[in-house]
């Protein structure tokens, strides 16, 4: 198994300081997100690729932990309040989303369009804050939800942002996630490259879901972290030219207008 940290595989054999029966249960826990809420070791074990006795050892320490809660009837496992309390001990002490929030709100009033912050998780970016105009009730993305990073406005950002070393590396853990579907995902980023060169802002229009357009741009917190912040809308409310246009720039200023709060 391959961990990825700021876009770079660590290779355990490699690393002495790595703990891997760690990473092994961290594995186990992550996967609780493909989709499934409730897994049996068995579907563990085919997830993460990990044998079927590490699973069954991991998932009876997770469970004496807290981390995860055995159903008896249907023999499974499903994820604990253990890991709702990391999540939220990180969400609430996240000070950029507790000082853009405001931002975010006047920038969503005046565009009628849901504005998310977001942050990567290996080859996906996950929603840390999402803000609405006061009379909408489409786009509503849950704290939490992750997105691809590849086709979303906001993966793309954040793909725009990196180093060259890094992406280089993102590169080609996407090659070896898409397969042969690649040369498609590697266009629409070099094209995000180009947008982000040239305008400050990179565009999701209809390729992640296609009933809707999205724009992402960076923010650079002063710890280092590179997070994204997106607008997003159906288009019909909101077409590609339109926010290609006006809509993208706004959001470049009201990202630099966050990272001037010193976050």
């Amino acid at each position: 198994m391959v961990a990825f940290d700021a876009g770079e595989p660590v290779k355990p054999e490699k690393d002495r300081k790595f703990v891997e029966s760690l990473s092994r249960g961290l594995d186990v826990l992550r996967a609780f997100t493909q989709g499934s809420v409730i897994l049996g070791n068995q579907d563990i074990a085919r997830i993460t690729g990990l044998p079927k006795p590490t699973v069954s050892r991991m998932t009876y320490t997770l469970t004496k932990l807290g981390y995860l809660s055995y159903n008896t009837q249907l023999e499974k496992y499903q994820l604990s309040s253990g890991v709702l309390a990391l999540g939220y001990a990180y969400v609430s002490n996240l000070k950029v989303r507790q000082l853009a929030k405001p931002y975010m709100d006047e920038f969503a009033r005046q565009t009628n369009m849901s504005v998310g912050l977001t942050c990567r998780d290996r080859l996906h970016m996950i929603y840390v804050e999402n803000r609405l105009p006061p009379e909408a009730s489409l786009l509503r993305m849950e704290i939490g939800l992750k997105l691809p990073l590849a086709t979303t406005a906001a993966g793309r950002a954040y793909y725009c942002a990196i180093g060259d070393q890094d992406r280089a590396l993102l590169d080609d853990a996407l090659a070896l996630k898409y397969g042969e579907d690649w040369p498609e995902k590697r266009q629409g980023l070099t094209q995000a490259m180009e947008d982000y060169r040239a305008h400050g802002f990179c565009l999701s229009l209809g390729e992640w879901d296609r009933n809707i357009n999205s724009a992402g741009v960076p923010i650079h917190l002063q710890d280092g972290t590179i997070m994204a912040l997106t607008c997003s809308a159906p288009s019909y409310l909101v077409p590609a030219d339109r926010l290609r246009d006006t809509i993208a720039h706004q959001l470049a200023m009201l990202a630099g207008d966050i990272e001037s709060l010193g976050v």
